[in-house]
């Protein structure tokens, strides 16, 4: 059954007549029904720790819609979290975590084997997602990149330049290079893990790589992502992986090529055209409707979707957003967008 799963198909390099889709952060709050779930969770975090209720609100958009894939539901600031970091979110202003400035702090940091005994629920929830998606339907786990999950860790929380991890980049570099080291290692071992519970395929999330500068982007984006890229597929021989540098612009280019990775996943910062001149030449790539066409719906969501569609109906191609859709998009135009791609 998993050779007939077309994302599955087109990460193999197969051009499909109509796209897999699925859409980032489709378990989120949007739906109704995921907000009636975390209100029962109590929280986000004890959302992501419940396996019961993480499996919910996973399987809740496959119910409504179909997608073609359902991706964990999780978050990226767990590793840190299981690497012994502190983590909490503030209602309306988002993550918070104790920061890694200096040496003595990255000192206080857990090994790369020791974040399973926090992260093991995250494993059942793959583990009941597996029995309960249906057949065609791909399960996608995944991850944030070292040098996204280092902003966080270094800044306490999300910036708008990440400037407090290029500053620590600059002036304490063997710190810094060694939390990179540290997130590397652990993501491997955490992405490793979800695929021994059932992940078919995995997704690594690299949200703040468009703001590193040439070199550094091969560096800090370009080589961990080869790095666990192939760690993963050494260990889970045929493992497909998505790697996502967002805003990465020129990039984007030889991306594929340079780590290893099956598909390309593209912001809408850039072209389709140009994508599909640039990108996907060199395989599959997934992408890049704009996420404020979930808000704004009618006739230019529709016009954008095909014009997504028609831009690589010549090679391999999962239809996606350019980045995740957001908690105040309507429901109605994921089903507009979804009827598009499938009916023309």
């Amino acid at each position: 059954m998993s050779q007939q799963k077309t994302i599955l198909r087109a990460l193999a390099g197969e051009t499909l007549p109509t796209p897999p889709i699925w859409m980032m952060r489709q378990a989120g709050r949007y739906l109704p029904e995921y907000r009636a779930t975390r209100a029962q969770a109590g929280d986000f975090l004890k959302l992501c720790y419940n396996p019961e209720l993480a499996a919910e609100v996973t399987l809740q958009p496959i119910r409504r819609y179909g997608f073609d894939a359902a991706i964990l539901f999780a978050d990226i600031l767990l590793v840190p979290q299981a690497l012994g970091a502190d983590l909490w979110f503030v209602t309306g202003e988002g993550p918070r975590l104790s920061t890694i400035t200096s040496q003595a702090d990255f000192d206080k940091l857990l090994g790369k084997d020791d974040i399973h005994k926090t992260l093991n629920p995250i494993y059942e929830t793959v583990r009941i997602l597996r029995g309960e998606l249906p057949d065609e339907t791909t399960l996608i786990g995944f991850a944030g990149m070292p040098w996204t999950v280092a902003t966080y860790m270094i800044a306490g929380q999300g910036t708008k330049d990440q400037g407090p991890a290029h500053a620590l980049k600059a002036e304490n570099p063997a710190v810094f290079d060694a939390l990179m080291d540290r997130l590397t290692e652990a993501t491997i071992e955490y992405l490793s893990m979800q695929i021994d519970a059932g992940a078919e395929v995995v997704k690594l999330f690299d949200s703040w790589a468009g703001s590193l500068n040439s070199a550094d982007f091969q560096k800090y984006a370009v080589e961990p992502a080869r790095v666990i890229t192939q760690a993963l597929k050494k260990r889970h021989p045929g493992i497909p992986v998505i790697g996502f540098p967002r805003e990465a612009g020129d990039g984007y280019i030889g991306f594929a090529k340079a780590t290893g990775v099956d598909c390309v996943a593209i912001d809408n910062s850039v072209s389709p055209d140009w994508a599909a001149k640039h990108v996907q030449v060199d395989g599959c790539v997934q992408g890049n409707l704009a996420s404020s066409h979930m808000v704004t719906g009618g006739q230019a969501l529709v016009d954008e979707t095909r014009k997504v569609v028609e831009a690589f109906k010549n090679g391999p191609h999962i239809f996606n957003l350019g980045h995740g859709i957001t908690p105040d998009a309507d429901p109605e135009n994921v089903q507009l967008m979804i009827d598009t791609v499938r009916g023309g």
